[in-house]
């Protein structure tokens, strides 16, 4: 099969996969031989809108796709820096690191709002700019609804909802959900 680019690089943080993620990872892999998943956030922290470490993220994504096309599939783990210029360049050297001078790239993505700026930042990189996915979905009311012990099945594929259920019985979760609460009943005193 003949591919656009030899590389397609999608960021993002994950929290959770949902279904616009899939389908982005579905469109890259039919244009490019790879796709490099910059996972953002990849600090070993847990927080609430950071509730997956890298690597479970990893597996997280992993489980929605056959074996062959997860061997397509690479990551970089890219830490919070919080200064643009830092951001950046962490970003193409984890990149840099996987592949080769000659190699196309390719950035794929979708400005959905004012959080895609960092989407300009890779002039090098062809943009492949995709429209709005599955209804513009956003994982923050997902996991807010996770929090309250729900995980909404038309907004995620069967690998993530198995994710899900199995990280319900953590005590990990419990955390989150009760840290997540206490947050809730604090605003509704405000």
């Amino acid at each position: 099969m003949q591919y656009t680019f030899d590389y397609l690089v999608f960021i993002g943080r994950f929290q959770p996969f949902h279904l616009a993620h899939l389908q982005t990872i579905q469109i890259a892999l039919a244009r490019s031989h790879y796709v490099i998943l910059a996972l953002g956030s990849a600090q070993n922290e847990r927080n609430l809108k950071n509730p997956f470490l890298a690597k479970e993220r990893e597996q997280m994504i992993l489980s929605n796709f056959s074996p062959e096309m997860q061997e397509r599939i690479k990551f970089v783990h890219v830490v919070d820096v919080y200064n643009d210029e830092k951001w950046q360049k962490l970003v193409k050297s984890l990149v840099g690191e996987l592949i080769q001078p000659q190699d196309r790239v390719g950035l794929i993505g979708h400005f959905k709002d004012d959080s895609s700026y960092y989407l300009k930042f890779f002039p090098e990189w062809e943009m492949v700019e995709l429209d709005s996915l599955q209804d513009a979905m956003s994982a923050t009311p997902a996991r807010e609804a996770y929090y309250r012990g729900e995980i909404q099945p038309n907004f995620f594929p069967q690998g993530t909802i198995d994710f899900l259920t199995a990280f319900q019985n953590t005590e990990i979760y419990r955390q989150l959900q009760d840290k997540y609460q206490q947050q809730d009943s604090s605003n509704l005193t405000e």
